[in-house]
């Protein structure tokens, strides 16, 4: 899946793992090579033989041939010498050559060798019939500086030469920026800069760097990039920081007050670029710094007017819930701004008993009854844990009537201890309009079946307010 959805994007070659590791790892290699993808599929291969004969069974078009050219690497890892190092670097590319594939010769921790030895190893490799060549910032010393000189005298070999950064100092987008602008042709990336220790260069950074900041388009479909990122977080299990560029939670998130008035003038104030260039969404977030025009927007979308004195009312009671910590939710605001208008608003649906069963040898089900509309609803759902059956049977009990998506789910605790007080953070979605709620309890189903309850409650109500 993951493959399929970076060759959408437009990349020109996917190193689809290292073939020697392991069977698995063989078996994906060749599931990928036979999927007919426009991107050369290619292995990343050690200067082995049985590393290129793996590679090779697995039908790729290519390998990535690292070679270890720094004297440490040389002496410490290898325990060789460099002239044994550049010869087995010929052979390995001779024979790789010899069974029909493309060859990427890769000096490893390139950074930190002497360049004229490296320069050697590069040309050696060509005449051996390297097609294209890499150079490795293995652990993430370059700057932007060094980077641009090297590669202004490295582009000037009789292969291709490629950049591969790793993010350790937090300097990989900008390295590899500054190798492309010296004469780099090809750039190593990962989607959201997963890697080995602190990551590799982020293919989404470099991208829409290239495109918005020195005009220069790629073939990447830039619209496509979020979604990569999501699924490739979501089935790797590794999540994205909130604060990550481009792709981060927060990334088009705005909570100050000063930068939501800017942006209802004109959204460039407080954004490089627009959150849909890269198929995302804008996002104005309630909390303590909010302001008056975060307020005004917030209570629009929930369909309530509000006076000047009222919304000045609601801003502070808005400031003391974040004062003290809290998330602001939209369940929060409706709730302030129902009590500063003197609205009450009655929940459509109820909880009246919820029963749980769980255990090491039982699947945990939850049996669940609601009062609809005034209706009594009786429901079932099992899960991979309490809180997820639970959370089934309460969506089955309302299909229908408020058929919602479960987007975001958080937990923190409040408290210490076992009986500690926790609060469920939840985002759900109905219809093309997302709301979050929260609930607080020592029971963290209970919790959860709170949040999820009030956040169904406004969504209806939204609805409600809108078609009034």
């Amino acid at each position: 899946m993951i493959a399929k959805k970076i060759d959408s994007l437009g990349v020109d070659i996917i190193e689809a793992g290292s073939a020697i590791t392991s069977d698995g790892e063989r078996e994906a290699i060749k599931r990928i090579a036979g999927e007919g993808l426009n991107a050369e599929i290619c292995s990343y291969c050690r200067i082995r033989k049985e590393d290129i004969d793996a590679a090779i069974g697995c039908d790729v078009a290519s390998i990535h041939l690292v070679v270890p050219v720094s004297d440490l690497h040389i002496q410490e890892k290898l325990k060789k010498d460099r002239e044994a190092v550049r010869e087995m670097a010929v052979e390995m590319t001779e024979y790789a050559k010899s069974h029909g594939l493309l060859v990427e010769l890769s000096g490893e921790d390139a950074s930190r060798a002497d360049l004229e030895y490296l320069k050697s190893v590069y040309n050696a490799g060509i005449d051996a019939g390297a097609d294209r060549l890499c150079f490795c910032d293995t652990v993430g010393i370059l700057t932007p500086e060094r980077a641009y000189d090297i590669f202004s005298d490295l582009s000037q070999l009789r292969a291709p030469i490629s950049i591969h950064c790793h993010n350790d100092f937090g300097m990989a987008t900008a390295n590899t920026v500054a190798a492309l602008r010296a004469g780099a042709r090809e750039a190593h990336v990962t989607i959201n800069g997963i890697g080995e220790r602190a990551g590799n260069t982020s293919l989404e950074e470099v991208v829409m760097v290239l495109y918005s900041l020195y005009k220069q388009k790629t073939k990447i479909d830039i619209k496509g990039l979020y979604t990569t990122s999501r699924l490739v977080s979501r089935l790797s299990g590794i999540p994205v920081a909130p604060n990550k560029a481009i792709v981060g939670g927060n990334a088009f998130t705005h909570e100050a007050g000063i930068h939501v008035h800017g942006l209802l003038a004109n959204t460039a104030t407080y954004e490089p670029i627009t959150p849909e260039l890269v198929g995302r969404e804008r996002r104005i977030v309630l909390g303590k710094h909010a302001g008056r025009s975060s307020v005004v927007l917030a209570l629009k979308e929930l369909g309530l007017s509000a006076s000047e004195k009222q919304i000045d009312d609601i801003v502070v009671r808005m400031k003391e819930l974040g004062d003290k910590g809290k998330r602001v939710t939209d369940a929060d605001l409706q709730t302030i701004a129902e009590t500063v208008l003197g609205i009450y608003q009655e929940a459509k649906v109820r909880l009246e008993e919820l029963t749980v069963v769980a255990g090491n040898t039982v699947m945990p089900t939850a049996s669940i009854r609601l009062k609809v509309n005034g209706n009594h609803v009786v429901e079932a759902g099992v899960g991979t844990g309490p809180v997820d059956a639970a959370i089934n049977a309460l969506r089955k009990a309302v299909s229908g009537v408020a058929d919602v998506q479960l987007d975001e789910y958080h937990v923190d605790a409040i408290t210490g201890g076992t009986d500690a007080l926790v609060e469920v953070w939840v985002k759900l979605s109905k219809g093309g309009k997302t709301i979050t709620a929260r609930g607080a309890r020592t029971d963290i189903i209970m919790a959860s079946v709170e949040a999820v309850l009030e956040g169904i409650n406004r969504l209806i109500q939204q609805e409600q307010n809108r078609k009034s």
